[in-house]
């Protein structure tokens, strides 16, 4: 991943020096396990573990270029050039897979952890907006247009409904990777016993791959990836409410701004929601990322390397892409600007349309036949378009012009069906489910 979508964390875990240890990582535990079965000298495993040391990536990039074109093989000369007569039990019945998978599979288990670890930060203030806004009365929209008052806080609480259930994904998604093999090149543990695997595994944290082939079966990383791009995608929903409500027309909300930041080279008004922009474009890379995964499923035989070229792209580059964009996301929710006064008034602007469903059913027990409500309401609704700027009953006003709703309803019951308090009678219930305290509880 380019150094613009990359965090240092990410970096660090999948660099070539990092890489390149767990490589040697394995190999050692390889020889120690050997060590204990009696297949190879103790002193052997014990000096390896001793003097072996972690290549210079440059020094492996140079002979893998210039002499090998084989990377593990480039690691192991390198890496036995100060070993004397004991390399030559370094990669003991090991193929190159046993080294790159299970490698592979600890630093995607690292990679999971930092990224739960990111979306746990993510939801402490999602949490926090949810608490702080539970009756913020807002418009809920539907198709773009106003359907019923809803609160910011029960929006917020969809999102952190989807990402709690990102995260159980992201959690099976770990355990689905967190598997070494070291059972050959065909997967039969031809050249070592199923106790060398075993061995090395539990030291990695890892478990043995039950069935593997010269692989571990690629629907495990395809089930990471694909877990990874449907975080992401909650991430670009959440996004895209943000950019939509900072449209000038409408202006409930408004990611963070610093001072001194600039919006447009041409245009210096711009407050452009450019976070969020950011992190829609690249949950459109996730997805490719997952795409390429699920591709890489369907290998020849025992294995070909279709996928390997790939994957040293997509699997690193799909942890740090998604690292990155719940750290913007984190960083544009922490910051939010909520415009409640706005959203009061983006409310009241339609002049009562949003109430129409409880007058609906106030007509409807009043005796009046549900089409013949309906028909009023949609005549009252469509003068009330009409206006250019109707005061907040105009709805109210426009039915009581129709003598058959007068007959069924007087103003002071219609005018009572504006009130927002129904809308606001579940919210507490609603935040408890997704670990949002009622506000009391909070208090004590």
């Amino acid at each position: 991943m380019i150094p613009r979508y990359t965090t240092a964390e990410m970096a660090e875990l999948w660099s070539e020096r990092t890489k390149l240890a767990t490589w040697l990582e394995v190999e050692l535990l390889a020889t120690e396990a050997q060590a204990e079965l009696g297949w190879i000298p103790r002193d052997a495993a014990r000096r390896l573990r001793e003097r072996a040391r972690v290549p210079d990536p440059e020094r492996v990039r140079e002979v893998e270029e210039r002499q090998t074109h084989h990377d593990v093989v480039a690691f192991l000369r390198v890496v036995s050039e100060d070993l004397g007569e004991d390399a030559r039990y370094l990669h003991r019945g090991l193929g190159s897979s046993d080294v790159l998978d299970t490698a592979n599979a600890v630093l995607l288990v690292r990679a999971c952890d930092l990224l739960l670890e990111e979306l746990d930060r993510l939801l402490g203030v999602l949490r926090e907006l949810a608490h702080r806004h539970r009756y913020t009365l807002m418009a809920g929209r539907t198709h773009g247009v106003q359907a019923e008052p809803v609160t910011f806080g029960c929006k917020v609480a969809t999102w952190i409904a989807e990402l709690e259930r990102g995260r159980a994904r992201l959690q099976q998604a770990r355990e689905a990777v967190r598997v070494g093999k070291l059972s050959g090149e065909v997967g039969n543990y031809a050249h070592l016993p199923p106790q060398v695997e075993a061995y090395v595994c539990q030291r990695l944290g890892l478990q043995p791959d039950p069935a593997s082939s010269q692989v571990v079966q690629r629907d495990r990383h395809a089930q990471y990836v694909t877990a990874l791009a449907v975080v992401g995608g909650t991430l670009e929903r959440i996004a895209t409410e943000v950019r939509s409500l900072q449209r000038t027309e409408i202006r409930e909300l408004e990611e963070p701004f610093a001072p001194g930041q600039t919006g447009s080279s041409a245009m210096p008004h711009k407050r452009n929601p450019i976070l969020s922009e950011r992190v829609v474009g690249l949950s459109r890379m996730l997805r490719g990322c997952a795409l390429t995964a699920l591709e890489n499923q369907a290998l020849w035989g025992e294995r070909d390397i279709t996928h390997s070229s790939n994957e040293r792209i997509v699997l690193s580059g799909a942890s740090t892409l998604l690292h990155y964009m719940l750290r913007k996301m984190h960083q544009v929710i922490r910051g939010l600007r909520v415009d409640e006064a706005r959203m009061r008034r983006n409310l009241e602007s339609t002049g009562g349309l949003v109430y129409s469903h409880r007058v609906l059913l106030h007509l409807v027990e009043r005796g009046m036949p549900r089409e013949a409500a309906y028909a009023a309401l949609q005549r009252a609704a469509a003068a009330v378009w009409e206006d250019p700027s109707p005061p907040a009953d105009a709805l109210v006003r426009r039915l009581l012009e129709d003598p058959a709703v007068r007959v069924v309803a007087d103003e002071a019951d219609l005018r009572a069906c504006l009130d927002p308090e129904p809308y606001l009678r579940h919210v507490d219930e609603i935040l408890e489910r997704v670990g949002v305290p009622r506000r009391q509880e909070v208090a004590t």
